[in-house]
This record gives structure tokens, C-alpha cells and sequence, in this order.
């Protein structure tokens, strides 16, 4: 790196849009985990909170494909950032990853968004619980206190499916051996024969959180992990009477809210075909530059107007966490119900996001 590229002059801060970063490490970080570090091409200080994630662009057998994943680095090393990601054989995009993606190569992202994060929730005393590759936003928020020297109390609890799954498991160590403040436990749910191991083992459970945490019932709590792993975490806090307000997840792989499974989608047709047309309410929505519109029912999103004529408005998540479907609003009211993949700002400009934004009359969309 030459001293140009450090020229504050020069240095941009990143800003939630896309930008095109290059890869610049691969890091096998157990059998089926990998971490994809990226700096920009030109200087770029990568500042985000701790927890958030941002969506790839990628293209896969000539299609675009989105894609999002919670930064696993911190901003406390400003110049790059990195994602940590498990390949699924049934994943699209982890799968292309995992197998395409190199040292040199491109690639667009857009970002950083997200409301889980350990900014926006300070604490003295934090308990943090993650399975599996849900680690990922919660080493993002150890790394940051530990770099910035937190004064923070921190249990930090991994579930693992054996060892060999154990993600980041030496360096949880060496923090563990850094700084009295933070305490880490593992827990796997059973071992490999040739496998030792001698820390906890089976699943988290009442017995084991108070083992681990006897104050957990005074921690702010950060959870990320499969939708089986926080519902468990969740029934024991509950069953113990956990003030839930101090209770966060990160839900973002969660069914998106706009998505019906064929029998509520069937129900949902059938009751408006035997509706009277004089009693469905209908609004157009515009994409001025394509010069196309549609009408909808009230109740359907500005996305759900663009798919009927054939037009494509990038998304990912399809619960506004992701921002990836941001259009500029050029008239009209929409109520938009978002999960922070949109800044204050750029509400305040026009900009709304697709997949969330329900039109209350006619709406006219720069797309």
C-alpha cells in the first residue's frame, strides 16, 4: 500500500449505495466456512455498526442475482471489510461464492444497512448467543470492543453442530486470553469419532445459560442464528421472565413478510374474485422511465406493480432490511414499513423502498 493510498485527502467514507469492491483474501475458516475480504479499488474508509450487512450483486448463469451478508469484520480497520459465509449445496449464492470468488476478483455490493447492532444498544453487561455461522454479526461486535478497548462486559456463547464447525474458534481464544472482560463459552452439539472435546455438549438449555451466565437476566442480549436456535433462546428467556425490550435478534433470514405460501395466496385471490368491482380499491403506479404502468389492489407493494409489467426491481430480502429494491418516489404518498435498509436521509429526499412501500392513491416511480 503506498502512501497516495492513505492520503486523507483522497479518502472517500463509504455511504449506503453500490460500490464495487475488489476481493483481496480468501480464508478457509473451517471445512464448508470461508471469508471473503474486499477492499475498494480507489481509498475507502469502510465505516459501518457492527452487526449491519450488505447485499452483493451477483451474476449467476447470466442472471443477476442479490445476495446478503453481515459483515464479520469491524470498523475499527477501516480500509476493507469482509463477509464470512457458509456454503450451502442448496444456496445459489453461497455455493457461487465459495466456488467463483478469488483473490482480484469484482464485485458489486450495496450497503451497509441493518438495525441489529451493538451501537444503537449500549451496554454495560452484554450476553452474546449465536449458532452456526450466525456468529458472523456478533465477532463483528466482539471485534469492535475489543479493538476500541470497551469497557464492556461481555459472555460470549457459540453453538456449534461438532468441532470441526467451530468458527473463528482461535481467535475467540486468544481474545479470551487478552482481556478479563470477555468470556467465552462453546458448545457443540455432540463430536466426530477421532474428535475430542471437552466443553459443553448437546444444546443450549436453562441449566447451561445459567452455568455460563448466572446474570444473563441483567445482560443485554444480541442473538443471531437458524430461526430454530433464536425460537429456543427465546422460550428459555421468556420461561424466566426476561425483560424482552433488551432482547435482539438478527432476523434477516426469516420468511420476507411479503412472501404467502400457496394456501394463504389461494384464500387471498378467492376472496378478492368474489368481491363486488365496484368494491376493490385500485391504484396506478407509474415508472416514468419506462413510460409503463399498473394498476393494483390496495394493500400491494410498488414491487408488486413493477412484476406485473415485467420489470425488474432488484431485491433480496423483501422485508426492507436490505435496501437493494431503493427507487426515487417522484409523487404520490406510500406508507412503507422498513426494517432500517433506508436511511432517514434518503426517505427525506424521495427515496422508498419497492418491496415495502404499500401506494395510498396514485404514485409516480423514477424506475
Amino acid at each position: 500500500m503506498n502512501a497516495a493510498f492513505m492520503n486523507p485527502i483522497n479518502t472517500q467514507t463509504w455511504m449506503n449505495g453500490r460500490h464495487v469492491v475488489r476481493c483481496i483474501k480468501v480464508i478457509q475458516e473451517t471445512w464448508d466456512v470461508k471469508t471473503f475480504c474486499f477492499m475498494a479499488q480507489s481509498p475507502v474508509m469502510f465505516f459501518f455498526k457492527p452487526g449491519q450487512f450488505i447485499t452483493l450483486e451477483l451474476e449467476i448463469n447470466g442472471e443477476q442475482v442479490m445476495r446478503s451478508y453481515t459483515i464479520s469484520s469491524s470498523p475499527s480497520v477501516p480500509y476493507s471489510f469482509s463477509i464470512t459465509v457458509k456454503k450451502d449445496p442448496r444456496g445459489q449464492g453461497s455455493s457461487w461464492l465459495h466456488d467463483n470468488l478469488d483473490e482480484g476478483g469484482e464485485i458489486a455490493v450495496h450497503g451497509p444497512v441493518g438495525n441489529f447492532n451493538c451501537i444503537d444498544y449500549a451496554a454495560e453487561k452484554i450476553l452474546m448467543l449465536s449458532g452456526g455461522v450466525g456468529v458472523t454479526p456478533l465477532m463483528s461486535m466482539a471485534r469492535w470492543f475489543f479493538d476500541t478497548s470497551g469497557d464492556v462486559d461481555i459472555v460470549f456463547v457459540h453453538s456449534a453442530r461438532a468441532p470441526k464447525d467451530i468458527i473463528f474458534h482461535r481467535e475467540l481464544e486468544h481474545m479470551d486470553s487478552r482481556i478479563p472482560n470477555f468470556n467465552p463459552s462453546i458448545i457443540c452439539e455432540g463430536y466426530d469419532i477421532g474428535e475430542t472435546w471437552s466443553g459443553y455438549t448437546g444444546y443450549l438449555n436453562d441449566a447451561m445459560l445459567n452455568l455460563i451466565s448466572p446474570d444473563f437476566m441483567d445482560r443485554e442480549i444480541f442473538c443471531c442464528g437458524p430461526a430454530a436456535y433464536m425460537n429456543a433462546v427465546k422460550d428459555i428467556l421468556i420461561r424466566h421472565g426476561y425483560p424482552m425490550e433488551h432482547y435482539h435478534e438478527e432476523s434477516f433470514n426469516s420468511t420476507p413478510l411479503d412472501v404467502m405460501d400457496d394456501a394463504e395466496e389461494l384464500a387471498e385471490q378467492a376472496h378478492i374474485e368474489a368481491l363486488d368491482p365496484s368494491d376493490v380499491v385500485q391504484y396506478s403506479v407509474s415508472f416514468d422511465k419506462t413510460g409503463k404502468s399498473s394498476n393494483i389492489n390496495a394493500g400491494e407493494t410498488v414491487h408488486e406493480a413493477a412484476a406485473k409489467l415485467g420489470l425488474h426491481i432488484p431485491k433480496a430480502c423483501g422485508m426492507g432490511i436490505c435496501g437493494t429494491c431503493k427507487v426515487m418516489k417522484v409523487s404520490g404518498d406510500v406508507s412503507m414499513s422498513h426494517n432500517g435498509g433506508i436511511t432517514d436521509s434518503d426517505v427525506e429526499e424521495g427515496y422508498i423502498l419497492s418491496c415495502c412501500s404499500v401506494p395510498n392513491g396514485d404514485v409516480v416511480v423514477d424506475f
